[in-house]
């Protein structure tokens, strides 16, 4: 949609919300501000990760696989269920289980590695994020943990037999959740001041019989001190009288160097006649290596799965009976849970002095008040939504908005590589293998990235790390809830210590140099707009070095300088024929119509940026031009031919191709109907009026441009009817729109995209034509080439298998299409009715059809009569205990709609609550734009 809200119309002294949490906000816009100092910030896996493999493959799934890390300290982070650390990920406190079956304690989730899934990774565990405030001050979140013992092997095993015609084998097909034989542990987190944090661990028996269950809140030290680079070693240790009040009440204190003094206290709990009296253990956070790899001894006699021996094995050998160490656990122990039943356990984390009586009447009214402070501030966020009075918003999008948002901030994770580092190796190991740090060593040339930051992440089990395109969807939504976070994230990724020094943005850390389509600029503008258009010097900051990141695209990506670009992969994986990071023939390269189309988009948004900026500093003024004439280059060169002679405009089709050019000179086009040919769409803009008035470099080349180079005017309207109704149709005034796509091109590209046999689906638009139902098939370079329709998993081995680009809906780019159209309306195309769906006869104004697109999308999440969403995955079983929890999945079925991929991607499919949350405020300020 068009900027939300305009800044021509932003008053900038406009009273922000004012509510307890928007206090704490203002209080702490910073990452290092107090209130932000503790958060869910522990990551949900960090075994696997490229961080953690010191292998001379390369192979991080096998060099730390799942079977290690209850064993085994990690180098770089940590990871746990339902966690809270620091923001430097010094101190961390997890929740594990134990159902008295498991061969291993429940200390973090479980999922196929890559190689092990017949469609990649994937996460074997159930969880969802029930709520959350931006600055942590309340969380809570949910974890469904069997009663039966956990069938690891049965998961991996019959994975290994199937196919990729098959679907993923879940964990609801083990028959292990069968009558709800499960528990409910839901945690929460509510400070009661920036450094102290009430916790409660809440433990609900669904099944038809008594189960048992121990409890065991965990706290521990990342390792710093065994790598040779920081000898200094932290310390936990029991408090007892007189340090501490005798009673039910069990205490540990952390010392650490940099944190300071920290107190865990722990609860007694009641179950019916049984009273659970808190046992506290002690270890060391150091890898078992006599276990792990055969070592004659181990750095420590008390390893870090000491705790995990003596409750699951009952072996308290290895446990510290001197009650210090850099890892501890409080193990609450329930030997029957009665059905229906729940068992509750208090924990307190501070930094203060502790209590008197920490878990008395204080503790349950800061509970209570943060929960009510939190609805307060999404009451702010969208009046009448959140509660059940009668508003605009309804009460069920209102609830996916705010379990959206709760995803976004408990996906913000603690993230520390530094690649240098990490290539040369640590003091106290061997040196790492040679060819690591050769130019072929993944990321050898990123040596300069250096991060230690709480970080968006796109998924925090099978994505738990950061990637750029990713993250800038992301804090588009956070913006709404967290705009300095969403903005401080932006400026994160254009610093010294992440952008590359040729001005290239790190894709994600599999492949830094990869490369990510470029909607930077567009998110920078996206929350500046959101936050009220109020803060220039943000805007100039990421201005600034996005400069850089736009000139190594013109010097890396277009070989030959003709405007027409060779992005590669640019995150859509296997959309094309081939692979195109380099699946290319020999001697052949690609001019990809999308790489080509999201330059021309980040023209027009950088343009928009220079002449918002223009209008406080007029150095920014000749910017705007330069942008402008970079557009209108690329424009026309997407109009006419590229560099081999040919379009990639297929006159015949009506539609944007890819074009092969090999080295001699010849070409060939990739009739493929997919979402490369929709995004010339995402190329348009409507110039401020104030433009012409206010910028005099703007406008006098503007006009210049008009008067001695007509013939590349072709991408240049002005419409005398621009701007639209409330019912869509056109409005008043004289609007100036830049576009790719125009006149019987825009009518025929659209004529595609809204058609239910192609693109369009009940739930959005599919990223490949459904009318490759049936394989199509075509030579490229002399080899036969076959790519199909698949709305749901993929068979494809491209990426891990796990990507799918040929036929599901995608959020994101789905949201660009939708802001796209909502533009054309706003400038030239207000006039412009197109027939919706294609074939229906049914003729409606772009406008109309931008909100449908919307709809749909926001559709995915809504419950039918039945309580079902279309977007639940099939792996979800059906009833209340499943039904009451929406699923933010990677991406969606192109015809049903169902859930597919990472199911905890509420990274950018939380757009969904930035469509909601722009519908409210459309509703409020005009109910005709109420979908």
């Amino acid at each position: 949609m068009p900027d939300t809200p305009k800044p021509d119309s932003a008053k900038p002294d406009s009273p922000k919300p004012d509510s307890a949490e928007h206090r704490r906000l203002a209080e702490s816009p910073g990452d290092s501000d107090p209130w932000r100092l503790w958060g869910p910030y522990l990551a949900g896996r960090q075994w696997g990760t490229v961080r953690e493999d010191y292998s001379e493959e390369g192979d991080a799934w096998d060099f730390f696989p799942f079977d290690h890390a209850h064993r085994r300290a990690y180098r770089w982070g940590e990871d746990g269920i339902a966690g809270l650390c620091d923001r430097f990920g010094f101190l961390n406190l997890g929740v594990a289980l134990w159902n008295g079956r498991d061969d291993r304690l429940k200390e973090r989730y479980f999922g196929l590695t890559n190689g092990q899934g017949n469609h990649g990774e994937d996460a074997k565990e159930h969880w969802w994020h029930l709520d959350a405030t931006p600055t942590h001050s309340w969380a809570k979140t949910l974890y469904r943990y069997p009663q039966a013992a956990y069938p690891y092997e049965d998961l991996v095993r019959t994975a290994a037999n199937l196919s990729r015609a098959a679907p993923e084998y879940e964990l609801v097909d083990t028959g292990i959740l069968k009558e709800d034989r499960f528990f409910d542990v839901e945690t929460v987190h509510a400070k009661a001041s920036p450094d102290d944090v009430c916790v409660t661990i809440t433990a609900t028996n669904h099944g038809p019989d008594p189960a048992p269950l121990d409890l065991v809140a965990q706290l521990w030290f990342r390792n710093t001190w065994a790598w040779g680079r920081d000898e200094r070693v932290p310390q936990l240790r029991r408090l007892r009288p007189p340090e501490l009040r005798p009673g039910g009440i069990v205490a540990v204190e952390a010392t650490h160097g940099f944190l300071g003094r920290y107190v865990l206290a722990a609860d007694s709990a009641v179950l019916g006649s049984h009273r659970a009296q808190p046992e506290v253990m002690f270890c060391d956070n150091e890898s078992n290596d006599v276990e792990l790899f055969g070592a004659p001894e181990n750095r420590s006699p008390h390893p870090t799965d000491a705790i995990d021996a003596a409750i699951v094995r009952g072996d308290r050998s290895l446990l510290n009976p001197a009650g210090t160490g850099t890892k501890a656990a409080v193990r609450w122990h329930f030997p029957a849970i009665a059905p229906g039943a729940s068992v509750s356990v208090r924990l307190r984390l501070t930094g203060e002095t502790l209590p008197l009586d920490p878990f008395g009447i204080g503790f349950d009214d800061v509970l209570a008040d943060r929960e009510r402070e939190a609805d307060e501030f999404y009451e702010a966020l969208m009046p009448g939504g959140f509660s059940k009075r009668s508003g605009r918003t309804t009460a069920e999008d209102a609830f996916v908005a705010r379990r959206a948002f709760a995803g976004l901030l408990w996906g913000k994770q603690h993230y520390r590589y530094s690649v240098r580092e990490w290539l040369e190796g640590d003091p106290a190991f061997p040196d790492p293998p040679g060819q690591r740090q050769g130019l072929g060593g993944r990321n050898a040339t990123w040596r300069h990235l250096a991060l230690a930051d709480v970080i968006s992440m796109p998924d925090e089990w099978e994505y738990p790390w950061f990637a750029s395109w990713d993250l800038a969807f992301h804090c588009v939504a956070l913006a709404h809830v967290d705009p300095e976070f969403a903005k401080a994230q932006l400026v994160l990724l254009c610093r010294e210590w992440a952008m590359h020094p040729d001005g290239q943005l790190p894709a994600y850390e599999w492949a830094f140099g990869d490369v990510n389509p470029p909607v930077h600029a567009w998110a920078a503008w996206q929350v500046y707009c959101i936050d009220g258009a109020r803060d220039t010097d943000f805007l100039t900051r990421v201005f600034a070095k996005l400069l850089l990141n736009f000139s190594w695209w013109v010097n890396r990506k277009d070989a030959d300088g003709s405007n027409l670009f060779e992005g590669g992969f640019l995150g859509m994986d296997n959309i094309g024929l081939f692979d195109r990071s380099k699946g290319l023939p020999e001697g052949h390269r690609l001019e990809q119509s999308d790489a080509t189309s999201w330059m021309a988009f980040y023209c027009l948004t950088m343009m928009r940026i220079a002449l918002e900026l223009a209008r406080e500093h007029r150095v920014w003024d000749d910017l705007a031009t330069k942008f402008l004439e970079h557009f209108l280059s690329i424009a026309d060169a997407m109009d006419t031919f590229g560099s081999a002679g040919v379009e990639l405009w297929d006159e015949e089709d009506g539609f944007f191709y890819d074009v092969l050019v090999a080295s001699d000179g010849s070409q060939e086009r990739l009739p493929v109907r997919s979402m490369v040919g929709l995004l010339p769409l995402l190329a348009v803009a409507v110039a401020p009026e104030w433009a012409s008035d206010e910028l005099p470099d703007f406008a006098q080349n503007l006009h210049w441009l008009q008067r001695h180079r007509a013939d590349e005017m072709g991408a240049l309207l002005r419409a005398t009817g621009a701007g639209t109704n409330q019912d869509g149709s056109a409005g008043g005034g004289s609007r100036l729109t830049l576009a790719v796509l125009h006149g019987e091109r825009l009518t025929r590209v659209l004529a595609r995209l809204l058609d239910e046999n192609e693109f369009l689906s009940p739930y959005g638009l599919r990223s490949l034509s459904a009318a490759y139902r049936e394989p199509f098939t075509v030579d490229v370079a002399g080899q036969p080439m076959s790519i199909a329709y698949l709305p749901g998993e993929s068979d494809s081995g491209l990426f891990g298998g796990n990507s799918n680009w040929r036929g599901p809906v995608w959020f994101p780019v789905n949201v660009l299409v939708a802001d796209a159209l909502a533009v054309f309306a706003e400038g030239s195309g207000a006039e412009v009715t197109v027939e919706f769906p294609t074939g229906s006869g049914t003729h409606v104004p772009l406008g109309v059809v931008a909100r449908e697109l919307e709809g749909r999308l926001v559709r995915l999440f809504r419950a039918d009569d039945g309580g079902r969403r279309p977007s639940t995955p099939r792996h979800h079983p059906s009833g209340p205990l499943w039904d009451a929890h929406p699923t933010f999945s990677e991406y969606f079925h192109g015809d049903t709609g169902a859930g597919l991929g990472a199911s905890h991607q509420t990274g950018w499919t939380a757009l969904v609550a930035h469509l909601i949350c722009r519908q409210a405020q459309a509703a409020t300020q005009d109910p005709a734009n109420t979908p």
